[in-house]
């Protein structure tokens, strides 16, 4: 059977980044699966609902936390192949084929290292990502463009979005004494706004803040400077 993986998230400022894998026969997808950046909110949430549903296809999604992106040794390659290992793992079954979206400049390194991944993954058992079915003959490819090239990959992207969305909801939901997060992407006026106002009001980044990015550094040195000049 066929394993599409893919991410979403890497880049934001608020949130996690979150992989999802979907194992599905092709022509079962629904249909307008694409790379989710090309896919409307409105479809991306209808695929996604679609794919929930179906008991043709598995589905897997693992979340990569601001405390672990934040650790100092961390890297957005490695976290990536952490992310997608975890997804992976949690439908791959033996003799599967696993096709990823590559998350580093070389597609073979990065296949290389996410099957290490996932066969590290089984041999700490972790019962959050263990479905219980050995995948020692898992083969796995990555290339660039695959969310946009493979149909399954595409899924995987458009369930990855979907849910780092939601997570963004979340992120939102628990903030109501402000103006709303935004995206969370460190581009977005309205995501600066809330951390520029949130540490206003705490003196320091919130708990779902990287406050590894140079974003929550840059907003951490004005508030300082802001207070200096006021003394």
């Amino acid at each position: 059977m066929y394993v599409g993986v893919d991410e979403a998230g890497k880049g934001p400022v608020l949130g996690p980044m979150v992989a999802a894998a979907v194992r599905a026969d092709p022509e079962s997808l629904p249909a307008g699966v694409d790379d989710s950046k090309r896919v409307s909110p409105k479809r991306r949430a209808e695929i996604a609902a679609a794919l929930r549903a179906d008991d043709a296809v598995d589905l897997a999604v693992a979340s990569v936390e601001p405390a672990e992106i934040d650790a100092p040794e961390a890297d957005m390659n490695t976290l990536t192949v952490c992310g997608q290992a975890r997804a992976v793992r949690g439908v791959a079954r033996s003799g599967d084929r696993v096709v990823a979206d590559a998350g580093d400049t070389s597609e073979t390194r990065f296949a290389k290292r996410l099957r290490d991944g996932v066969a590290k993954a089984e041999e700490t058992a972790d019962a959050d990502l263990v479905n219980g079915t050995p995948v020692e003959s898992v083969a796995v490819d990555a290339a660039h463009g695959a969310d946009a090239a493979d149909p399954v990959v595409g899924a995987a992207s458009v369930v990855a979005k979907v849910a780092r969305d939601a997570r963004v909801t979340a992120v939102d939901a628990a903030y109501p004494g402000y103006d709303g997060v935004g995206s969370g992407y460190p581009s977005d006026p309205t995501t600066r706004e809330f951390l520029r106002a949130y540490v206003a009001d705490h003196g320091d980044v919130p708990p779902h803040a990287r406050r590894s990015w140079s974003t929550c550094a840059d907003v951490l040195a004005a508030a300082d400077q802001s207070g200096l000049d006021e003394f």
